[in-house]
């Protein structure tokens, strides 16, 4: 069972993608970082370089854009650094079961699945690269576990194919992520607007895979309503890692953890006119007072009365009402003014 099932507050993913660095101690560490600092999961990847791709240097096999963080690497070579090795899958999922966070991974293709399926992981992440792969979609729908796709470069309907098969193949738990596959993302190129539209368009939860450096993002996401909040992670951006440079280090996730909280209780509900806790603010309004000493029979002027605060007395709009009426009775000065006083 994960919180998933049923989600009451923004649910926040730690992914830990490549950053364990082939080290399945850094992993470790990498888990017990993440769970201090309040995330409710950590997400691996499972694949192998050879469910990925084949090893060749040819043509678009090679990254050869000067502006990728992968330049010069083969997608061989890079999934082969990368992947989480399947036999670390069981301790990874046991250290987080200890530590009482989700774990759950993203699978690449059929086998993964299966093996996934083994260890009775509790949801499914679908890359937002993959989320044209109908019967990847259609398998890990079957398994009836809580699903969460990026949609990334998805076009309406690519994402209306993606949630239809969802759908028919029984999973009746689907989160959508809006995402920039740029790694770093500018937040610029984020179209967040596009949250609420996807929740309304497709009739599905929402959320926001987030590659943008810092907080501000993910923390706007939350008033258009994302529930699920994923970004990387990891123990230092100095240490290296494929994903390191645009992953969040434990004191950056910690602040995010308490923000996206702040955020979702700010939302509260529609409201107009003060909460119970702003009643006593109401002393700091404006009201009118009597600032002379009046006389009974005297005349209510600009001279004895004013708009001040404390708001104990008449509302100031009825200011000009007020003037050129009698006042019935003595009236010292400081006192708030009301009907009664004057005929």
């Amino acid at each position: 069972m994960t919180k998933l099932n049923n989600l009451e507050k923004p649910y926040i993913i730690a992914e830990m993608s490549g950053n364990h660095n082939q080290s399945l101690d850094r992993a470790m560490k990498i888990i017990e970082a993440a769970a201090e600092t309040g995330v409710d999961a950590i997400k691996i990847q499972t694949y192998t370089a050879d469910t990925m791709t084949i090893q060749s240097n040819e043509g678009i096999f090679k990254i050869n854009d000067p502006n990728s963080l992968w330049h010069g690497e083969t997608l061989y070579d890079l999934y082969q650094k990368a992947h989480t090795p399947w036999e670390w899958h069981e301790p990874i999922f046991k250290k987080c079961k200890d530590l009482q966070i989700d774990c759950f991974s993203t699978p690449f293709d059929d086998t993964s699945v299966d093996f996934l399926e083994s260890l009775n992981v509790p949801a499914y992440k679908i890359a937002s690269f993959e989320n044209t792969h109908l019967p990847l979609i259609k398998k890990v729908a079957q398994t009836g576990k809580p699903l969460i796709i990026s949609t990334g470069m998805a076009t309406e309907s690519e994402i209306h194919d993606m949630v239809t098969t969802a759908k028919e193949n029984g999973n009746k738990n689907l989160y959508l992520l809006k995402c920039t596959s740029t790694y770093p993302a500018s937040p610029k190129d984020c179209n967040l607007k596009t949250i609420p539209q996807l929740q309304s368009q497709f009739n599905v939860d929402v959320g926001l895979s987030d590659h943008t450096l810092g907080i501000g993002v993910a923390i706007a996401s939350i008033a258009l309503g994302a529930k699920v909040i994923e970004k990387h992670f990891t123990l230092s951006r100095d240490e290296g890692g494929v994903d390191s440079a645009f992953s969040m280090e434990p004191a950056e996730m910690k602040i995010l953890v308490e923000e996206v909280e702040k955020a979702y209780l700010a939302l509260g509900k529609v409201s107009f006119g003060g909460s119970k806790n702003e009643e006593k603010s109401k002393l700091f309004r404006r009201s009118i007072y009597v600032v002379k000493d009046i006389k009974k029979g005297e005349f209510l002027t600009k001279d004895n009365i004013k708009i001040i605060r404390p708001g104990d007395g008449l509302a100031p709009k009825y200011f000009e009402d007020m003037l050129n009426k009698k006042a019935k009775k003595d009236i010292k000065k400081a006192t708030p003014l009301n009907l009664e006083m004057i005929s």
